[in-house]
């Protein structure tokens, strides 16, 4: 037996920080069988030759992710057209999965593909080339004009309702002839070949979509909603047709049936685009936001240029009532800005010199000058459309069933059809009787209703979120935050300001108040923790000098020490600042009845000390947010246990506690332990959220099962995060808690009716109790109402 062609890779490598990394890579890459591999460090690459036949390029994949590297994947998205049911994004879905190294999730809502494919296994071209062979089209999804592409959408449904008039004048008077029957036993309204007239263009140039849709379905190897209507209506107007020709007068004929049922279709398809395109509404609100030009400095004078040509360094000049075109920061002028596009808060932010001001938020009395920062793809509000964007097009787990489910269902729908029509024709003996009921059969069914279910609420969900500030970036973190029962919160930043104060200056050993702070601040000069800007604050406000130091030292969550002049101490000394408990690590007596009073308070207390003296003692104050207490609450009569982490000693955490309302907590909790403390929850089998807001916050947000940054947040913390919190303050978690359980309360509802719909419905017609005609109303409006049951989404209020 031959073997296969060998297949060459080249695949991207990161993490790896030194030639022994590559080294260990290529050593893990050549003990698969079938495998010769070399490493380039300085490339951050593997050259990969396999044999297919006996290593897949997947485990060439995993190996190296084994080995504590990755292989970064990239990320393409398509717009799909010809979809015109559930059972059609299915099918696209398992087409490019059937790549190695392809993560494919396709929404039959908006119809688009997101695709994350490693780089050597795949190619765009490769799998746009696979969309289309299966029936469907595919272009590369681009950026566009929000009016530009509300006048696409509007032309296209325009061209459909035209259609849908002619089709409802061809099939009224054959629907008037179905009624005229019922009240007469003999003849007929109009006669058959003026019906054939009537429903002839209704089923071959109107209905042409469903023969081509249903055509290229089976082409592919699949089966779609289109397969069903082309075969029920074909059913009913070629038996039609056949009797018409032949001189059958005994015999009924179904024009009507197939007409109206087309008809109703369109009717359908159009009601579920126009409500699909409120799904959108929030997205497309977001893009209109920013303005189309600006006014900017060019050689002395102001002109008004198109926003998309202003470049970083640009200094551009916003009038009061006008809305900010880029990212940029206010180099002059004073005003207050509204940001409720960012934040979801009415209320306007003052804004003078070196404040930042973002993209589309609308400024209101003063006149501002400002340099552009960000600017194109790079500015907040772009951010914020691209989360949404990837959010709308992610998929939710609770949608697996009813993936599963569309992949079957139109064979199984074509086989209970065939059943129903033999069953009847064999039982009963009435040709006529038995295909009328087959043909309701595969009219009723409605995989449409299961694909719009899931991604029609989370759509509307994560654009109502990003209306109030609340930006969802997968539909598995809008699921799951549904689903927390403990709540982790770090205190700084999250339950408090982050705005740490001097409040009290406790010197001892012959130090001065002015002496003592000088110190402490010249040996916090360098660092970036919050209570070192507190410290070096308060001297920079007092006027103080500070002093140079060397051989500095930091123990991470603990302290610093470094070397300096102290005349007061006879020359240079090394001195030692950090928490007391740290101090008497050190080998210092810590006064525990001179910061009882101050620890009691809830203040972080820092002591100083050199040459064996403790020199006093600084504390420090990080005021509570004014929600905090409320916020906890709420959570609370959730069903959610909030847990406090915090760096602090038991007594400052037990009042900080307290004061927000917090039973549960951890103290003395150093940045590195934070990510242990959320394993130890998560292992009592609970769902897990945590909230942070700093870099040190980062491995403990990756490690929970839902993570939030809070808007003052990190970049690092925000990158970690699931959901990113435009407001600094902890209610803005209530809402997210809230918004996913009302959007998944839609989920469930939508699927219940979905299913039950088709549960009751097909066997109904299949006992032979739906004229086919009332079983294609029905299943028009069961997409209809799924649709619309999602968009109540959008009355969703904010706590």
């Amino acid at each position: 037996m031959e073997s296969s062609a060998a297949l060459r890779l080249d695949l991207p490598v990161e993490g790896m920080t030194c030639v022994a990394c590559a080294a260990r890579v290529e050593k893990s890459l050549n003990k698969l069988p079938g495998v010769a591999a070399n490493v380039n460090f300085a490339a951050e690459s593997a050259q990969v030759t396999l044999q297919p036949d006996l290593t897949s390029a997947a485990a060439v994949v995993e190996a190296i992710r084994q080995t504590g590297y990755s292989v970064p994947l990239q990320t393409a998205e398509f717009q799909i057209g010809g979809m015109t049911c559930a059972a059609c994004a299915a099918r696209i879905e398992k087409v490019l999965n059937k790549f190695e190294g392809v993560e494919a999730a396709v929404n039959f809502a908006s119809e688009t593909a997101r695709i994350r494919y490693v780089p050597g296994l795949a190619a765009p071209e490769k799998l746009a080339a696979a969309i289309r062979k299966a029936g469907y089209e595919a272009s590369e999804r681009v950026e566009t004009n929000a009016e530009e592409d509300k006048a696409r959408r509007v032309a296209a449904y325009r061209a459909e309702l035209r259609l849908l008039w002619i089709s409802i004048a061809l099939s009224v008077p054959l629907l008037a002839q179905m009624f005229s029957m019922f009240g007469q036993e003999h003849g007929e309204l109009l006669p058959r070949w003026l019906q054939l007239v009537l429903a002839t263009p209704v089923q071959l140039w109107i209905g042409r979509r469903f023969y081509v849709g249903g055509w290229k379905a089976v082409r592919g190897g699949g089966a779609n909603m289109d397969v069903l209507i082309a075969l029920g209506t074909s059913m009913a107007y070629g038996l039609s047709a056949v009797v018409t020709f032949a001189g059958l007068h005994q015999q009924h004929v179904y024009f009507e049936a197939s007409a109206v049922i087309i008809t109703l279709v369109l009717l359908g398809k159009l009601l579920e685009a126009r409500a699909k395109l409120g799904t959108s509404a929030a997205i497309e609100a977001l893009i209109r936001l920013q303005p189309k030009t600006a006014r900017v400095e060019r050689d002395g004078a102001l002109v008004e240029v198109p926003v998309a040509s202003i470049q970083i360094g640009d200094v551009f000049v916003v009038r009061p009532g006008e809305s900010i075109p880029v990212d940029g920061q206010v180099a002059s002028g004073e005003s207050g800005v509204d940001e409720s596009m960012l934040t979801g808060e009415s209320l306007p932010v003052a804004k003078r010199s070196g404040a930042k001001v973002f993209a589309g938020t609308l400024n209101q009395e003063g006149l501002l000058r400002c340099q552009a920062q960000g600017v194109g793809a790079a500015t907040m509000l772009a951010g914020i459309i691209r989360l949404v964007r990837e959010a709308q097009g992610s998929k939710a787990p609770i949608q697996r069933l009813a993936d599963k489910v569309a992949g079957v269902f139109v064979p199984v729908v074509v086989a209970i059809s065939t059943l129903t029509f033999f069953a009847w024709w064999g039982f009963g003996g009435d040709f006529a009787t038995a295909l009328v009921n087959a043909v309701a059969v595969l009219v009723i069914a409605c995989p449409c209703a299961l694909g719009l279910a899931t991604p029609t609420a989370i759509m509307v969900g994560t654009g109502r979120g990003a209306q109030v500030g609340v930006l969802v970036k997968n539909a598995v973190a809008l699921e799951q935050a549904e689903k927390i029962r403990t709540l982790i919160v770090d205190k700084t930043g999250t339950l408090t300001e982050g705005k740490p104060v001097v409040t009290d200056v406790v010197p001892a050993n012959g130090l001065s108040e002015r002496q003592l702070l000088a110190l402490a601040a010249s040996l916090e000069s360098g660092s970036a923790h919050p209570l070192a800007h507190a410290i070096v604050e308060r001297a920079r406000q007092q006027a103080l000098e500070l002093a140079p130091i060397r051989e500095f030292r930091s123990v991470t969550g603990k302290g610093i020490q470094a070397t300096l002049e102290l005349p007061a101490l006879g020359g240079e000394k090394t001195v030692v600042l950090g928490a007391p408990a740290f101090l008497e690590e050190s080998g210092f007596a810590i006064d525990a009845a001179a910061i009882a009073p101050l620890v009691a308070q809830g203040k972080t207390v820092i002591a100083v000390g050199a040459a064996d003296r403790i020199l006093g003692y600084l504390a420090i104050a990080d005021k509570l947010r004014a929600s905090s207490r409320e916020a906890v609450d709420e959570l609370k009569a959730m069903g959610i246990d909030v847990v406090m982490l915090t760096g602090d000693n038991e007594a400052t955490a037990k009042a900080i506690a307290e004061s927000a309302g917090v039973t549960k907590y951890k103290a003395q909790v150093l940045p590195g332990e934070k990510a242990a403390a959320v394993g130890e929850f998560k292992t009592a089998g609970r769902i897990v959220g945590m909230v942070g807001d700093g870099v040190n916050d980062a491995p403990a947000l990756a490690a929970a099962d839902v993570s939030f940054a809070i808007g003052a947040g990190s970049d690092v913390a925000i990158e970690a995060a699931d959901i990113a919190l435009m407001r600094n303050d902890l209610l803005s978690v209530v809402d997210a808690i809230s918004l996913s359980r009302a959007t998944l309360s839609k989920i469930r509802q939508n699927l219940f009716f979905a299913f039950i719909y088709n549960v009751l419905g097909i066997p109904l017609a299949a006992a032979g109790m739906l004229n086919p005609v009332i079983a294609g109303a029905a299943m028009a409006l069961s997409s209809v109402s799924v649709v619309s049951n999602s968009l109540l989404l959008r009355r969703w209020r904010r706590a």
